[in-house]
């Protein structure tokens, strides 16, 4: 299948092209032991996410535990890996206000780095992205309808079924993220 990835990395091979984007200047002067440290946090608290901008969110915080200069966030001082993983759900609307931020824009732009991604290297993409095991034979030889609902965007998970299940699904279908009612 090419490159195996887990989720933590996948997403921070996004974060570090998203950074560029979205918080330039903060991660300016970020050495690689910084970014070790950070890589060693996600995979620890990467089960709070429910939806992947979350992770560009814990990447920041984690950056602003670490350089009081930039810090803007008031949990964000004294905070710990474990006050993360227990209280994700109520540090995210904090930071989110006082960074002033917005859900759908963070969800747009994260969308955007994965089409960018996809349309100049697709196979790499493909490569960064896994299903669970026997999911492409239980979507291949389902003998009911089938459906996919997902946190992330249809188009995204319309391109990993086709490319990992070698299944197509009608787009009406798949409830992605900002699908529905």
């Amino acid at each position: 299948m090419g490159l195996s990835v887990t989720a933590v990395e996948r997403a921070l091979f996004l974060l570090l092209r998203l950074r560029k984007v979205r918080w330039p200047s903060l991660f300016d002067g970020v050495d690689s032991s910084l970014e070790d440290w950070i890589v060693d946090k996600m995979h620890i608290v990467r089960p709070v996410v429910e939806t992947g901008y979350e992770n560009l969110l814990l990447v920041r915080l984690l950056l602003e535990m670490r350089i009081p200069s930039i810090r803007k966030s008031s949990v964000a001082e004294g905070l710990t890996i474990e006050e993360i993983l227990e209280n994700w759900f109520k540090i995210k609307p904090v930071i989110m206000e006082e960074w002033g931020e917005n859900k759908d824009a963070l969800v747009d732009l994260f969308g955007k780095i994965r089409d960018e991604w996809m349309d100049n290297d697709l196979a790499t993409w493909i490569g960064a992205n896994r299903l669970y095991p026997g999911v492409p034979d239980a979507l291949k030889f389902a003998s009911s309808k089938v459906y996919i609902v997902t946190t992330k965007q249809s188009r995204f998970a319309d391109a990993l079924l086709r490319e990992l299940a070698g299944v197509i699904i009608p787009p009406e279908k798949i409830y992605g993220l900002g699908t529905g009612p």
